[in-house]
């Protein structure tokens, strides 16, 4: 496992897991730049506040997409459902 060290919010932290450190460094990156935007909208700069109210609009986020991605899944399996019915009716048709 490789360590990496990273900046958020002011802070230095030395995260070591099995990703590339790029990856790792663009999540840090992604979260400090929603904690800055957090302290400006809010006014808030208490590191504690930010980062939980900077965790929730993360987990916003994250929701929507989970959200997004199954109504993605049920629309494209519809579709599949749909063209398998029309292969076995050509199918049938001959």
């Amino acid at each position: 496992m490789e360590r990496v060290q990273v900046e958020i919010y002011g802070q230095a932290y030395n995260i070591k897991g099995g990703t590339d450190t790029a990856y790792t460094r663009e999540l840090a990156a992604y979260v400090d730049g929603k904690m800055r935007a957090i302290e400006k909208g809010t006014g808030t700069v208490d590191p504690l506040r930010v980062a939980i109210l900077t965790a929730i609009t993360i987990a916003d986020e994250f929701y929507h997409e989970r959200k997004r991605c199954g109504e993605l899944e049920h629309t494209v399996g519809s579709a599949v459902k749909r063209l398998m019915e029309l292969t076995e009716a050509e199918t049938d048709d001959t």
